[in-house]
């Protein structure tokens, strides 16, 4: 399959520049699009043969919810059935923008593209590119991160290109996602609204729209579950996982240092290629293999932002091994914290 790639500037977007996009959607094909948050593989959600390119596109497992996204608030009524108050309450703050929604579906949404279950996940992108194409396709669009499954997600149109040109029709090239990290999910489908997926939109923001909100106990664990049943994207399977060896140390910064330190020169030594995750505060202070910066620890958003994009660089320099600093509970922490457990297959050291 040709793989069509077009670049469009948000700011400047002539009228009929996403009509082939659209197109595709509506014959059922596969166009990658930019979000604000990471890219998305966007195909037509009430369509299964379309929910099924999808996961073959990015071979990933089919009880893995994608989520619907729509152009406006009031689509989520078209998908969801017993919608409560406090949706429209978090949606009235929050859409459009990095926050995803789960509700009982409609018969209308196929199981194909919820991965097996009674709930929908939903969401209003900020993107503008993503919203016009949403309205100019007349469709809903459900998209996963547009990557292959496992690896770090897409932050740029080049990561999508990497992965699946030659598996999909169209990539919508829009410029940096400016987030870097996937939505917050937040489960409405039962008595008690619960966090599925941390994101940039925290847990002191949402309770204060809609009062106490409860974690998923699965984002707590700090060790995978084979058994869990993911009830959102990104709970139970190994993801943003670079090529390269992964582990985390978490402690005192002074002896983490010391410890990555004493890691890296040993592979050096011996070798092989090491990568160091560092932030500006702690770059200088590693002396082996290579040292990226990822962002600034008084600056949890460059963090942010830079976690998929530092992964992938390392990908392409084929490290074999990667040591990583972790990050606090604070602001975005635990959200940066969630994905970087999960790229490193829960390899995580405590240094005391």
């Amino acid at each position: 399959m040709d793989t069509k790639v077009i670049i469009i500037d948000t700011d400047d977007m002539q009228e009929d520049c996403l009509k082939e996009a659209s197109e595709i959607l509506r014959a059922g094909g596969l166009v990658a699009f930019p979000t604000e948050t990471v890219y998305g593989l966007g195909g037509d959600a009430l369509k299964e043969d379309a929910a099924r390119k999808i996961y073959e596109a990015k071979g990933r497992p089919s009880d893995n919810p994608l989520i619907v996204h729509i152009a406006k608030t009031k689509d989520m009524e078209a998908l969801a059935r017993n919608i409560p108050e406090k949706a429209y309450q978090l949606a009235e703050v929050f859409w459009p923008g990095p926050l995803t929604m789960i509700f009982q579906k409609k018969d209308c949404v196929p199981y194909q593209t919820t991965g097996g279950l009674n709930t929908v996940a939903i969401r209003l992108p900020a993107n503008r590119i993503a919203r016009k194409l949403i309205t100019e396709s007349g469709i809903y669009i459900a998209a996963p991160s547009a990557n292959l499954s496992g690896k770090p997600s897409p932050t740029s149109a080049e990561h999508v290109i990497k992965d699946l040109s030659g598996s999909i029709d169209m990539i919508i090239d829009g410029g940096q996602a400016i987030l870097g990290l996937e939505s917050t999910i937040v489960d409405l489908s039962g008595e008690k609204p619960m966090i599925l997926r941390p994101g940039c939109i925290i847990k002191s923001m949402l309770e204060s729209v809609i009062g106490t909100i409860e974690y998923d106990p699965a984002i707590l664990i700090k060790e995978p579950d084979k058994n869990l049943i993911p009830r959102a994207p990104g709970m139970k399977y190994r993801h943003y996982a670079p090529e390269g060896n992964l582990t985390i140390y978490e402690g005192d910064i002074r002896k983490v240092v010391n410890e990555i330190n004493l890691k890296a020169k040993d592979h050096f030594e011996r070798g092989n290629k090491v990568g160091v995750i560092a932030t500006e505060e702690t770059k200088a202070l590693y002396g082996y293999g290579t040292v990226k910066s990822i962002g600034s620890r008084k600056d949890d958003a460059s963090i942010a932002a830079g976690l998929y994009g530092i992964l992938r660089e390392f990908d392409e320099l084929h490290m074999q091994y990667i040591y990583s600093e972790s990050f606090g509970d604070n602001s975005l922490g635990q959200a940066i914290m969630n994905r970087l457990l999960k790229a490193a297959g829960y390899q995580m050291v405590t240094i005391f």
